[in-house]
This record gives C-alpha cells, structure tokens and sequence, in this order.
C-alpha cells in the first residue's frame, strides 16, 4: 500500500496581491513561506519518505527541496499536480474576475466551469487522478511525499473522499498543510489526514481486505462478514 502526504506549498507574496498566479514564472516563496517549508520539512523528518514529488512551479520546488533535503532525496517533478491552467485568467485581479457571470460557475458549479484558454476543472481533477495513481504503482510499499497547489490538492482528496466535484471548494488546504493518503493496488482507499498541521508519526494505513474461507459448515454470511472486516 501507497502512503502518500500531499503538502501544499508555503506562503507566497503573490497571493497578497489578489490574482491568479496560475503557472506565471517566478512565483517564490516569502519569509513566512520558508519558514513554514522549514517546519513542514521538519514535521516529516522522523518518517520513512522514500522519495519527494513537485510541481514545477517555483513555489512548490522551493517547499519541496526543504523536505528532501531532510531525507538526502532529489525533488522529483510531476508536471500533473501542477497548478491548474488559468488561461486569461491568470495575473488577473480577483475582484475584477469575481465580477464575470463564470466566476459563479467556478465557484458553485465546478463541474461544468472551463477558464478561457485554460483547462476544465475536471480536467484538472482527471490529470492530477491519473498522475496519482500511477505514481502509486511505483510505490506500492512506500512512503512518498508530493508537493502541490491547494486546488489541485482539494480536487485530489474531493474524489478520494468520494465528494462530488461542485463541492470541492468546501475543502480547506492551507500553505504548508499536510494531507495523507493510502492507496492499495486492490481499490482500496483510506484518507488518514486532512489539512493537518499538528505533529506527525507514521500512519500505520489498514491493510488490504483478504479473502478468507471458514472452516466451519454453515458459517452464516453475517460471520464471514465480520471475518473480512477485521
């Protein structure tokens, strides 16, 4: 089984400014924002991390080094956890886009929102999914670290959690929060943290439901049942 930490990048001051950073160059990360890459870095220090996944984006690199530094790793880039694609959007005031009849439907109605000369939000959601799982595969016994966008993070853990994608925006994702995963190759799914900031030990994630025969004739269902659960 997969255990993966999703780490969204520290502060930056572009987000003082109320625009869309989006994939805009040079987006690094303030005094507060290596600070907490710092203090992130050092909440995972005492876990088993077998390797560190970034966005490329700038901001998220300058957090992901912190933490692989921590456990002599090179960051690793995986260009599907990036930033979502404002298209014209992106540099563009917030209150003034807030003011544009599609700033309702990205808002409310994710689903069927686009951004002009930019990406779908479930598209968005399918490419960091399918970049997900199969980073997964590669780590079926491993503990992986993967530093992202809190966007991109809420659309990962929404369909993890089985929450429908209109509802997305309700999740919270701090800079420099964590949120855990365990995957198994079976199907299996477990969400052990979710924006966490506190002290971190290692999950131990349940291990994957095996099939067992009873020995015992005329065992009820509601018996073999409750052998599967435990």
């Amino acid at each position: 089984m997969a255990t993966i930490i999703l780490v969204r990048h520290g502060e930056n001051d572009w987000s003082k400014t109320n625009k869309l950073a989006g994939w805009l160059p040079g987006v690094h990360l303030n005094e507060t924002g290596h600070r907490q890459a710092e203090a992130v870095a050092q909440r995972l220090a005492a876990l088993p991390v077998k390797a560190v996944y970034s966005s490329p984006l700038t901001r998220c690199v300058e957090t992901a080094a912190y933490i692989a530094d921590t456990h002599r790793l090179t960051v690793q880039h995986l260009e599907e956890v990036g930033e979502v694609r404002y298209g014209d959007w992106e540099g563009k005031k917030i209150k003034k886009l807030a003011r544009k009849p599609m700033w309702h439907a990205v808002q409310f109605f994710p689903s069927r929102a686009r951004f002009p000369q930019g990406e779908a939000m479930r598209e968005v959601q399918f490419r960091a999914v399918a970049a997900l799982e199969e980073t997964a595969k590669q780590h079926q016994k491993d503990m992986i670290v993967v530093v992202s966008h809190a966007d991109v993070i809420r659309l990962l853990l929404a369909y993890y959690l089985g929450v429908h994608i209109d509802l997305f925006q309700r999740l919270v994702i701090a800079p420099a929060s964590v949120s855990i995963l365990a995957l198994a190759p079976g199907g299996l799914v477990r969400v052990l943290r979710l924006n966490d900031d506190g002290p971190l030990h290692a999950p131990t994630p349940p291990a994957a439901p095996k099939d067992k025969k009873t020995k015992k004739k005329g065992a009820t269902a509601a018996a073999v049942a409750g052998d599967e659960e435990e």
